[in-house]
């Protein structure tokens, strides 16, 4: 059966809002022929009208099978796991979003020469603009750290920068469930341009993800416009249901997500993983004490990463997570979102 080119990816995913936005299929052309534009609420990647297999009949479709929309969606909550835990971070990480777990064991793994590279998102610390980015040291990873998973950005696509510039062989990606779930169709593929790619990806952690919020719309419309409210005013997001924002003067907005429906991406609609069960190691705030991290290690791999973080004495850990309320928030996800 012939792979499937660009122009299917565009008709059945692209064309019909499904997509993500994860930036996967950015990364794997090997012709570099896909891009995102910049603006606001940018619901799919574009093409510059040439495709390898589309224009010159020669095999390709590593887009197509990277991308997490073209294929069936998770109807798990928690999905297979090892231990389920609640952590925190031992070392200092100023502006950690829970108990900073995730940047404490990505810092160890750095330091330890366990990974080469994270692959994850930043966030101008003034006007909050997100990008994604390729992290080498782990001083810079802990400057970085932050609640900047609660907008879009198409972090895969710095894969390409990572592996086929850089050419790093043990890399971390850090990313919200619909990006764990492209990783893990590489991981998985028998596309030999896919190969490069899964050989490359030592760990990937998956964030806890409701939705995401088009920077543009929310941040210069919504929260200007009826909130009043500057990015440089904003220490913290933080979504469990709603939008809830720490202000650097210690006060908190509470927006319901139902005022910022035209704010969340269009594919994000089409998401019924909550807890990102394809990656190695699950994060969020749910489930764990104010303070702490919910960790739900789920393969050998996260494990030692876990191990590790906590034997430099980098992560402390705990049991006594509420396994029950990160369950109803899945469940609600996969009953809101599979009937799109």
């Amino acid at each position: 059966m012939a792979e499937k080119s660009y122009l299917d990816l565009k008709s059945e995913v692209w064309d019909t809002g499904r997509c993500s936005g994860c930036g996967a299929c950015v990364a794997v052309c090997p012709a570099d022929a896909l891009f995102f534009d910049e603006g606001e609420m940018i619901t799919s990647p574009r093409s510059n009208g040439y495709c390898k297999q589309a224009t010159d009949n020669v095999p390709c479709g590593a887009c197509y099978a990277v991308c997490p929309r073209a294929a069936d969606q998770p109807s798990q909550t928690l999905g297979d796991y090892l231990e389920l835990i609640s952590a925190k971070a031992a070392i200092d990480v100023p502006r950690k979003q829970s108990g900073g777990a995730v940047t404490a064991i990505l810092a160890n793994a750095l330091d330890e020469g366990l990974i080469d590279a994270v692959v994850t998102v930043t966030e101008d610390h003034w006007t909050l603009r997100p990008s994604s980015v390729v992290i080498m040291k782990s001083d810079v990873l802990i400057q970085q750290a932050g609640s900047r998973y609660s907008w879009w950005v198409p972090l895969l696509a710095a894969l390409k920068y990572a592996i086929v510039e850089r050419k790093f062989k043990r890399i971390a990606v850090v990313g919200v469930p619909c990006a764990v779930q492209a990783v893990d169709r590489m991981r998985k593929s028998d596309n030999d341009l896919l190969k490069p790619y899964a050989k490359a990806i030592r760990l990937v952690i998956g964030l806890f993800c409701t939705e995401t919020f088009d920077y543009t719309t929310l941040i210069e419309g919504k929260l200007h416009s009826h909130y009043k409210l500057e990015p440089h005013e904003i220490r913290k997001l933080d979504v469990k249901g709603k939008l809830e924002i720490l202000k650097q003067d210690g006060t908190i907005t509470i927006i319901p997500l139902a005022e910022l429906e035209t704010c969340i991406r269009k594919g994000c609609h089409f998401c019924t993983d909550l807890t990102a069960v394809h990656s190695d190691l699950s994060a969020g705030a749910i489930g764990s004490p104010i303070g702490s991290t919910t960790l739900i290690i789920r393969t050998l791999t996260g494990k030692g990463m876990v191990d590790s973080a906590v034997q430099h004495q980098k992560l402390t850990i705990a049991a006594g997570t509420d396994k029950a309320v990160i369950e109803k928030l899945a469940s609600s996800k996969i009953k809101k979102n599979s009937k799109k």
